[in-house]
């Protein structure tokens, strides 16, 4: 069977928290490690995953719950922890505050791929939609960006079409490929287009799961440094699809903001 791993890295984000932890445990399907990667809270966080551990205890079905907290250098190095961590056939990040579309979201996803078949034969990345919601998890909006019918490695020069909280990565490839902790804000992206390279140099697929993964908060990282999560974007775009390329589509970009005001 296949098995999820769900990581959540987080700092301080006990007011946040229970939603997520409450969304990964009510999975109808049982195949999940769900990691905690804390980044030594000093709020209620330790005592609200304790009590999810005891719930944990007491169910039998294979679901686990890990949780580690120390001192780190950031988000992408909490997600680095959580690669080297991870047992899953495929990971998945979720961050405090996020959560699954619906309860039957993993269960949907496994039945869409064969159980006996060989692991190294597996998508390289599973993918889907997402919803923005508001701090009390109702829904906003739909993402502005949504994910083509069929992901190709060159859809991501115009921008981050799946959203990372909709991206499963095969566990063995996504430990090969560690986020790079010089980009501060945007490592995410760098990271989805290095495991599309990977899965274009084996030959693997990138499988589209037509679904709603996740439901995730409008206010991130990414959002409160817009402006130096732009910088960084031109810079993995430019690095990997090349200068001139890079320069095109982000004068598009401005025109098409420029239109729609």
């Amino acid at each position: 069977m296949i098995r999820f791993t769900v990581a959540t890295v987080c700092y301080n984000a006990s007011s946040t928290l229970r939603r997520t932890l409450q969304s990964v445990v009510t999975q109808e399907y049982p195949h999940i490690e769900h990691l905690i990667i804390d980044g030594a809270s000093k709020d209620d966080t330790a005592q609200l995953v304790q009590q999810y551990l005891a719930l944990y205890e007491g169910i039998e079905d294979g679901r686990t719950l890990v949780f580690r907290s120390e001192p780190d250098k950031g988000l992408y190095d909490a997600m680095n922890k959580a690669l080297l961590q991870a047992t899953g056939d495929y990971i998945l990040f979720l961050n405090a505050g996020d959560k699954f579309h619906t309860s039957t979201t993993l269960s949907d996803i496994a039945a869409q791929l064969p159980a006996s078949s060989d692991h190294n034969t597996l998508p390289a990345v599973l993918y889907g939609d997402t919803h923005l919601v508001d701090d009390n998890g109702k829904f906003l909006r739909a993402r502005r960006l949504s994910p083509p019918e069929q992901l190709h490695l060159h859809d991501f020069v115009n921008g981050m079409l799946v959203c990372h909280q909709a991206f499963f990565a095969r566990t063995d490839l996504a430990r090969i490929e560690p986020y790079n902790l010089s980009y501060r804000f945007s490592a995410d992206y760098d990271w989805c287009i290095r495991l599309m390279q990977q899965a274009e140099q084996r030959g693997l697929s990138l499988h589209n799961t037509h679904l709603v993964v996740a439901d995730y908060l409008s206010e991130g990282l990414t959002t409160r440094h817009h402006k130096a999560s732009l910088r960084e974007r031109f810079r993995i775009m430019a690095h990997h699809y090349g200068l001139f390329t890079a320069l095109a589509h982000h004068a598009w970009f401005v025109i098409r903001a420029l239109i729609k005001r």
